[in-house]
């Protein structure tokens, strides 16, 4: 299962990179995200992977196609971009690293990536444990962050209305 999710996450990925259409990448990125909340599912992370599809899925992705739509980009071959030595030595590059990424996870022979699992990794992604862990150890830096979000509803409120 965790192989086939993963390779419908790469498949997204790849077609949303490939779209010359801005909604359509935007609807394959949406697809992404699905499952990248399954592949949270797989691995007992119950909240993360409803967050994941929450907040990216529901929120961020809503706002991306406003924009894209507010954009009105027009005519696709003006967005067309020339076939460069920046292009051909990112694509050395990446395909360097994706090589590596296949002999360190596939042909060594040390166990990266086989490594045994902790006996508490099932309570990791659970409701209880990311609340006890948000409310204990990470109290001070989530009323922070919550404060900081705050000022900046209050900051965009203020500067909307100075304009109407």
């Amino acid at each position: 299962m965790f192989l086939i999710v993963a390779s419908l996450a790469i498949a997204s990925a790849l077609l949303m990179i490939l779209q010359k259409n801005p909604v359509m990448s935007a609807i394959y990125l949406i697809a992404n995200f699905f499952c990248i909340a399954l592949l949270y599912l797989l691995l007992q992370a119950q909240l993360l992977a409803v967050l994941q599809i929450v907040v990216y899925t529901g929120a961020i992705m809503v706002l991306v196609v406003f924009v894209i739509m507010l954009l009105n980009l027009g005519d696709e071959t003006k967005l067309t971009e020339k076939f460069d030595m920046k292009k051909i030595i990112s694509v050395v590059l990446v395909t360097g690293f994706l090589i590596e990424m296949v002999y360190i996870f596939g042909f060594s022979g040390d166990g990266i990536g086989r490594m045994p699992m902790s006996s508490q990794a099932a309570n990791l992604g659970t409701v209880e444990s990311m609340g006890a862990a948000l409310f204990t150890r990470f109290l001070l830096p989530f009323e922070v962050t919550s404060l900081l979000l705050l000022a900046a509803i209050v900051g965009a409120v203020v500067l909307a209305r100075k304009q109407s």
